[in-house]
């Protein structure tokens, strides 16, 4: 998860001095020249196609009239190929008691910071997505993947996918999707673990950053948005 921004932050590379201590100042000049440094090195390395979160807006896509999983269901009852097609997507949904309710409801159980170098790191979720304070630590040059699981109701949730934009100092510096994928309601949860990720290193890449992550469909349907603070610091946080 671009949680934490994917930069090349070594300071040769960015031209600054190695010498400098890590408690030195800059002048508003120099923090919106580390800034935009940082972003335009994030956008060459990052993993992901980096969008703004509004492109999406206008790109809907009309795919007909919405039906419940029964109506789907019962809409081919007499195409039997069909609909042993449909029982073969739908997987462990309970086909006897299909639900009857139009929109889907996808709840995240957990999110939790994966990395070899320490034991997984497991995130609370408040119920109003807004952590308080600071909600994470991470460790410069360490690698890590963000794992998360969900579980999926009532109806066929389509396109779920990750967003997530970074700030530093009120400056965006980093903007990424993850696509998830078309999900079928069922009584067990889902797991996906995101691609691996390196934190950037150096005095200029740690420090606070503030972020927003949101889990959205094809309808632009926002099941979940955090918006939360985390570090990178040398060491590791608190578990």
């Amino acid at each position: 998860m671009s949680l934490a921004v994917e930069a090349a932050s070594n300071s040769k590379n960015m031209g600054f001095d190695e010498n400098r201590e890590e408690g030195d100042t800059l002048d508003n000049h120099g923090n919106e020249n580390e800034a935009e440094k940082i972003s335009s090195q994030m956008n060459e390395a990052s993993l992901y196609a980096t969008e703004d979160e509004t492109d999406d807006e206008g790109s809907k896509i009309e795919l007909g009239p919405q039906r419940t999983l029964k109506e789907e269901l019962e809409k081919d009852k007499d195409d039997e190929s069909l609909r042993r097609w449909k029982e073969q997507l739908l997987g462990s949904v309970d086909l006897e008691n299909a639900g009857e309710i139009l929109e889907p409801d996808v709840k995240i159980l957990s999110l939790s910071i994966v990395s070899p170098e320490r034991p997984d790191l497991v995130l609370p979720i408040p119920d109003d997505g807004n952590p308080k304070g600071l909600w994470f630590t991470l460790k410069e040059g360490s690698r890590y993947k963000l794992k998360f699981s969900f579980q999926v109701a009532n109806n066929i949730v389509a396109g779920l996918k990750y967003t997530n934009t970074v700030w530093k100092t009120g400056v965006k510096v980093d903007s990424s999707k993850e696509m998830l994928g078309t999900f079928s309601p069922q009584v067990e949860s889902y797991t996906h673990v995101m691609p691996e990720e390196t934190t950037p290193s150096g005095m200029f890449a740690r420090g606070s950053y503030s972020s927003r992550s949101k889990f959205v469909d094809d309808d632009n349907k926002c099941y979940l948005e955090i918006n939360y603070t985390f570090d990178i610091r040398k060491e590791w946080g608190a578990t």
